[in-house]
């Protein structure tokens, strides 16, 4: 079936993918790369007639409305190549194309749209020469999979292909940040099982899990309903997202994409309230340490990167294969009654907490992680305000003026400590005010 016609909602049918060996990959890459620029431009912007020598494994979608929207989006790619250098590169499937001008949504960044309605990872195995690594992008935002399991290819065979498209584009430039969104929630209707989504994404956590230059978005957890499928409300068709759901995207996109430094940040220029101490400057890490051995003066990181001072905010950074969870504490500690206050933002699913003096506040996208599910004030994908009063050895703490924990027992002296688990977490503004007596 061709895909609808409209801009928002690409019907996605796509072919097997497959994996191969990636020593394999980047030849092939190469070869293909090196046709296409020697073939006749009727010739170039097709689907190659068949799979020989072709990178990936899997079938690749030849159905006539595909070869057209390929071959019309790789004229028109063709056509820009040369002013969408240093791009920031968005690579998928129809959910991607559907976006349309994502630059719209990212303000002062220069960005591409290479995604192709219908497309899986073996289709942008084959085009990811020409259409992202010629480039030389500033970055890429990959979403790519869900064409896949509706043609029941293997998780294992998908994430194989991954691996090779990872690996392509570590080979280019090493240091360019990729953000891979794990694949939407679907429906059995689409021939997309909520449990083979999860697989997939399971998979493909592992295959990117000792890969630095990859930063997870989980975009799964953004998108799910209750029983794991996506919402009338955000995917009509259940498959694609409608504006609404773009703009969740957007949102959940934007803290992962300052952090690496791919979008623009706004400056934060908060003043301390008279009689508040600022515990975090902005700029550094001065003041905090996992240890009395183990303190930070002067860094704008933890030696680990778990803990990073940028655009004013202290981050905590999505973990990677080998990195444990840690606490960074205040070098000092807090004897007196205080009121401490600061504010946060969750990436979709993220776990953090805070630490008072011993206990842990947890702190995390609470609506889909919890534990404070019910809240009714808290804003997802937005900065939220956490005040904690102590009065003795107990301490009331609020999210956004809303009560979380009405008398927690605390410790009678200790420090402040955050916490680092997975998804992204961001901290600003944080301060404290200590009774006088």
């Amino acid at each position: 079936m061709p895909p609808n016609p409209s801009p928002m909602r690409h019907r996605d049918l796509s072919p097997l993918l497959g994996a191969l060996c990636i020593l394999a990959l980047v030849p092939a890459l190469r070869a293909a790369d090196s046709a296409a620029a020697t073939a006749p431009q009727e010739v170039r912007f097709q689907i190659p007639a068949t799979d020989d020598g072709l990178p990936g494994a899997g079938p690749i979608r030849r159905e006539d409305w595909f070869q057209r929207v390929w071959t019309e989006r790789h004229t028109a790619w063709a056509s820009r190549a040369k002013d969408d250098q240093g791009a920031l590169v968005f690579l998928g499937d129809s959910i991607t194309q559907g976006w349309g001008d994502v630059g719209s949504s990212f303000p002062g960044t220069k960005t591409a749209n290479r995604g192709i309605s219908g497309d899986t990872t073996r289709g942008v195995l084959i085009r990811l020469q020409e259409d992202v690594v010629a480039l030389n992008p500033s970055g890429v935002v990959l979403l790519i999979g869900t064409n896949d399991l509706e043609e029941k290819a293997e998780p294992s065979v998908i994430a194989g292909n991954l691996k090779l498209i990872i690996a392509a584009l570590r080979q280019h430039n090493p240091s360019m940040p990729v953000i891979l969104c794990e694949v939407f929630p679907s429906s059995l209707a689409k021939n997309r099982p909520a449990q083979s989504v999860r697989e997939l994404n399971a998979l493909y956590l592992d295959t990117v899990a000792d890969e630095p230059q990859v930063t997870v978005l989980d975009t799964w957890s953004l998108f799910s309903g209750v029983h794991g499928d996506a919402k009338e409300e955000e995917m009509p068709d259940l498959l694609h997202p409608d504006i609404l759901g773009y703009a969740k995207w957007a949102a959940a996109l934007r803290p992962i994409l300052e952090t690496v430094g791919l979008v623009p940040s706004w400056p934060d220029e908060f003043i301390p309230e008279p009689g508040f101490e600022s515990l975090f400057d902005g700029r550094g890490l001065s003041g905090w340490g996992y240890s009395p051995a183990s303190k930070f003066w002067g860094k704008a990181a933890s030696d680990d990167g778990r803990y990073v001072a940028r655009n004013g905010r202290l981050v905590v950074t999505v973990s990677h294969k080998g990195q444990e969870n840690k606490i960074l504490w205040t070098t000092k500690k807090f004897p007196k009654d205080f009121v401490l206050k600061l504010e946060f933002r969750a990436s979709p699913n993220a776990d953090s907490g805070i630490y008072i003096r011993e206990p842990q506040l947890q702190c995390r996208d609470f609506l889909i992680a919890g534990p404070f599910a019910a809240i009714a004030h808290y804003r997802p994908l937005d900065w939220n305000e956490i005040v904690v009063t102590v009065r003795g050895e107990l301490a009331h703490c609020t999210c956004n003026g809303e009560v979380l924990v009405d008398a927690m027992p605390v410790p009678a002296t200790g420090s402040i400590g955050l916490e680092s688990d997975h998804g992204q977490m961001e901290y600003r503004r944080i301060r404290i005010h200590e009774a006088q007596h």
